[in-house]
């Protein structure tokens, strides 16, 4: 993909998501949250590019794959007011179909057409899937890690401020009673991304993206998650239990050696 095809898409999805906002102060908050997740995507993904030496074609493509890699946010907010793909339906899969009607990528290469479609259909998948052409596959693993890295920025700054502004949309409508589920504790003790079906509340939620730790594919995605202490930040708002303890040590022993490597 060359830079000009990358602006492009770039000032199709500005126009696009400037179609979600409503005025309505709630509402905005919701659709700014995914605009600005989507520009921090696309700057992690173009850092983890450069640390592999990907050549710029390369980069273009792996920083489209980030722009577009939400794209089915807005309309799933419009439509269900929530971002729980469970209550809802997969983002990932209504993003594609949202591409397909606009379009939009009807310019690109067939080959960087067919990287991103896959690379979005599959950046939010439990597990990717098997027997993958190694190329396609970086991409997928790209996009994957970069997304992680922002929302665990999200997560984490809302956390701190969630007792004065309140989210239900980020918290997918979970309660929230000071306990967490035993099979999330022993998905992370087994060193397993925990399953959303596991998930019963607020804790688990936050337990789940710890586990995320456990997905990474690349030594910058560590280096960066480890710079940015996300995880401990996690764990200063979960309660402090025995097995939640012992279970953020396990991850955090899982990133020391994902940076050492």
């Amino acid at each position: 993909m060359n830079p000009s095809q990358l602006s492009s898409l770039k000032t199709w999805f500005k126009d696009y998501v400037a179609d979600f906002y409503t005025g309505n102060d709630d509402d905005d908050r919701n659709i700014r949250l995914k605009e600005e997740h989507t520009h921090r995507v696309c700057r992690n993904i173009t850092d983890l590019a450069n640390s592999l030496g990907l050549p710029s074609e390369d980069t273009c493509l792996a920083e489209a794959i980030a722009l577009l890699h939400d794209i089915g946010r807005f309309m799933q907010y419009r439509k269900y007011r929530t971002f729980f793909d469970r209550i809802s339906e997969n983002h990932a899969r209504l993003g594609i179909r949202e591409l397909a009607r606009a379009r939009v990528l009807s310019c690109l290469e067939l080959q960087d057409r067919r990287i991103l479609i896959r690379a979005v259909s599959f950046h939010n998948a439990a597990m990717l899937p098997d027997n993958e052409p190694e190329r396609m596959l970086l991409f997928m693993k790209l996009i994957r890690d970069a997304d992680k890295l922002d929302i665990w920025r999200v997560v984490t700054e809302y956390y701190r401020e969630k007792d004065i502004r309140p989210n239900k949309a980020i918290e997918l409508g979970l309660p929230d009673p000071p306990e967490c589920s035993e099979a999330v504790i022993r998905s992370i003790l087994n060193h397993r991304f925990a399953s959303i079906n596991d998930i019963k509340t607020l804790n688990d939620f936050k337990l789940l993206q710890i586990s995320w730790v456990f997905d990474l594919n690349f030594r910058k995605s560590f280096l960066l998650l480890k710079e940015r202490r996300y995880i401990e930040a996690i764990h200063e708002s979960l309660p402090d239990l025995p097995a939640i303890r012992r279970a953020v040590n396990h991850a955090v022993h899982y990133l020391d050696a994902g940076c050492a490597v």
